[in-house]
């Protein structure tokens, strides 16, 4: 390998936070890399284009359908319909165009797509979860081009999730000189924090490449960390052609010993498994929904990760870095032996190296990236053969990342053989564990070295997997089953009254259960009293909370599933139940707490694992909770008299692709959002925005999602508008009957 000549210019500058890197131009005012999401025609299950109609990308048809319980995919896919869809775009190039390098790029497209340029195939990929690029320089010309993008997802089932359908993230045109940096052969890696080594591939007009490598030095490195996200960027140029790599300079250690280092400081991880889909979004990934996402997971208290169970997009990762989440990126839920018929272990033979490269050539310089997975509780874990994919995998990785970051993947044991799985543990740098970390000990003695994280855990064991993570050095941290509550996998989490279908999703239909409710965030991005309990018990910074579990009988009598917690809110609106006894729980790191019901003391009581309980007559009126100086308060809430709306952000970026998210409230007299309140609610968007999406945490709310009129589920509602190319204002007005009609202005520019 070279040494860096003159014909490679490296410059290398600090930057604050930014959420998209700005577009680099080379010559003649073409854009190096353009986003090409506007102007889609599309046909479902019908190539005829006559009928097509005009999409945006990232565009997902299923989640713009209703829900339907004979739909193929089933409980998995949320119950929303899948199939065939063909999207069509005319790209019109002038002679700026000439004597150029045209690739274009597919951040994600679910699944099985070809591409066609002026009807001759120019690739495609089968796995819906990677990116990947098309050259398409051979087939195009001067003037319009055809572009066609057959996408097949109609063999059912294929996923385990909800996975969506269609071009579902962004697609990019690359221009540059016909000899060009590859962009995914640019590496760099922080040996130590004064090092940076940055590595990239010349690729020339008849597809020569020629490494090229580069080392300086930082004399006073800001460290990128969770608590302190800072990043760098490079450009590099050579001869016209030039780029822009954002990284952080960070170390990653860790051994059973001392555990977990970063910068060489230890840290213990807080983590979330989430799935790729964006709730009421269904799988469109918007950048603006994957920024969205990554924010409501910091604010919850998390400081970890894991992409559950593919790669995600690009969005998400670049937001992890900017906002500071470490994250374990994932490749495959399976491998050779088949959970559904057609997943993919049809695929895993010809395509497992080039779907690797795929994630860890992609992602390979997100500082927030500390480690890779390559599975998750495959069901072939128990044959020998297993052994040697695992080291494939895992020593295909190692080959790609420079980093060397260490590689696990998620075990699990259906039965009582757990033992049985230590060399295929041993293929690992770091063993996954899922559900099973109450192991842990038992295997330190028999496995001294190993280091291991929990990388599944139910919600309701939030105490004793953050006490056992605390006490060993060996268990890195706990990753709980999920951050977010995610459209399919129907059912889970969910908690149920006596007389509904019993049990869990894989064993009966549940419909009308669409989605899962595990997550310590609803669909609507409102956090769960479970998110404040897990909170607090890792941060420091969490305040005192209070909330209280529905009665048993109230409105049926609770059943729970293996992955729920019980039916518990911030509420004190509770009809019906006067006088009879309620349970109150108070969240606080204080060693007592008071609790206060209209002035007069209820009692105090000791914190036990952070928590303290009161059982009383539930009386409407004011509770009041009190540990040491903090207090908070839960008031019975009157008829309702308005909406109020907020917004996540009042000025969007008038270019089609930002979003704004407007959470509703039915609210009294006194500003109080009503708990009970379930009014049905229309939606208008008007002006320089779209009415994207509505809908609520009610996971079993047959209301499709594209539909304007949706009610609220216990009090509140969640709306999401898209911004246009055009510069202006945008209003949202909310009507309701027998409330008066509520309107949010909002800017685009």
């Amino acid at each position: 390998m070279m040494k860096c000549s003159d014909s490679l210019m490296l410059k290398v500058a600090a930057l604050a936070c930014l959420f998209v890197l700005s577009l680099t131009a080379f010559a003649k005012g073409i854009d190096r890399k353009q986003l090409v999401n506007d102007g889609w025609q599309f046909c479902l299950n019908d190539s005829n284009f006559a009928q097509a109609k005009t999409v945006t990308l990232p565009h997902d048809w299923s989640v713009l359908q209703r829900f339907d319980r004979n739909a193929p995919a089933e409980a998995a896919g949320a119950y929303l319909p899948t199939g065939r869809g063909w999207y069509r775009k005319i790209l019109t190039l002038n002679k700026d165009y000439q004597n150029k390098r045209l690739r274009l790029y597919f951040e994600g497209v679910y699944m099985n797509s070809k591409v066609y340029v002026n009807g001759q195939l120019a690739g495609g990929w089968p796995y819906g979860y990677s990116s990947f690029w098309v050259d398409v320089t051979p087939y195009v010309k001067m003037g319009k081009n055809e572009i066609v993008v057959s996408v097949d997802n109609s063999q059912q089932k294929n996923c385990r999730w909800y996975s969506g359908s269609g071009i579902y993230r962004n697609v990019w045109l690359f221009t540059t000189p016909m000899t060009y940096i590859d962009d995914w052969s640019v590496s760099v890696n922080t040996p130590d924090t004064h090092t940076v080594e940055i590595n990239a591939d010349v690729v020339d007009a008849d597809g020569k490449r020629t490494p090229i490598q580069r080392t300086i030095h930082v004399d006073q490195p800001h460290l990128w960390s969770p608590s302190d996200p800072f990043l760098y960027e490079a450009e590099l140029t050579q001869g016209e052609d030039r780029i822009n790599v954002r990284y952080g300079i960070r170390t990653i250690e860790y051994d059973a010993q001392n555990g977990l280092r970063l910068n060489g400081q230890s840290i213990k991880l807080n983590g979330a498994c989430v799935h790729h889909d964006n709730g009421i979004l269904g799988a469109a990934s918007y950048d603006a929904a994957e920024y969205h996402k990554v924010k409501l997971m910091k604010e919850a208290g998390f400081n970890a990760l894991r992409t559950s169970h593919n790669p995600p997009s690009e969005a998400f990762l670049r937001a992890c870095d900017e906002l500071g989440l470490l994250v374990i990126d994932e490749s495959f839920d399976g491998w050779r032996e088949e959970k559904n018929p057609h997943d993919y272990h049809t695929l895993i033979d010809q395509w497992w190296q080039r779907d690797l490269d795929a994630m860890v050539l992609r992602d390979r310089n997100h500082p927030c990236i500390f480690c890779w997975s390559t599975g998750n509780e495959v069901i072939e874990r128990k044959k020998i053969e297993i052994i040697k994919t695992a080291q494939q995998m895992a020593n295909h990785i190692r080959q790609q990342d420079p980093q060397k970051r260490p590689i696990t993947s998620a075990l699990a044991a259906w039965d009582r053989d757990w033992d049985i799985y230590d060399p295929l543990a041993a293929v690992h740098d770091i063993v996954g564990y899922n559900y099973m970390i109450f192991k842990a000990e038992s295997d330190h003695e028999r496995v001294p070295e190993r280091v291991m994280m929990q990388t599944e855990s139910y919600p309701r064991d939030a105490w004793a997997n953050y006490e056992r993570t605390m006490k060993h050095n060996y268990i890195l941290g706990d990753f709980v089953w999920t951050g977010l509550d995610y459209l399919g996998e129907s059912g889970i989490g969910r908690w149920y009254y006596e007389g509904d279908p019993a049990g869990e999703s894989w064993e009966r239909p549940l419909y009308p259960w669409h989605a899962a409710y595990c997550g310590d965030v609803d669909l609507t991005g409102l956090r769960k009293p479970v998110s404040y309990y897990r909170s607090l018990l890792w941060n420091a910074h969490e305040p005192l909370y209070m909330a209280v579990r529905e009665p048993d009988g109230w409105f049926g009598k609770v059943k729970t599933s293996m992955w729920s917690t019980w039916p518990t809110f911030a509420s004190w609106n509770w009809p019906g139940w006067e006088g009879k006894e309620i349970e109150v729980e108070v969240y606080s790191d204080k060693p007592t707490v008071r609790l206060y019901l209209n002035e007069q003391l209820i009692g105090e009581q000791p914190t036990a694992r952070k928590m303290a309980t009161f059982k009383l007559p539930y009386t409407p009126g004011t509770l009041r909770a009190e540990a040491g100086n903090e207090k908070v308060t839960l008031s019975t809430a009157g008829a309702p008299v308005a909406l109020r709306l907020t917004s996540d952000r009042t000025i969007l970026n008038a270019d089609g692709q930002d979003l704004a998210f407007v959470t509703i409230e039915v609210i009294d007299a006194q500003g109080r959002m009503i708990p009970v309140a379930d009014n049905q609610l229309t939606f208008k968007v008007e002006g320089a925005g779209t009415f994207m999406a509505a809908g609520n945490a009610d996971i079993k709310d047959e209301d499709p999602y594209f539909d304007s009129t949706h009610h609220a589920w216990k009090g509140r509602a969640l709306c999401v508008i898209r911004s246009s190319q055009k510069s202006g204002n945008i209003r949202l007005s909310v009507s309701s009957p027998t409330l008066p009609t509520s309107v949010l202005k909002l800017s685009s520019r």
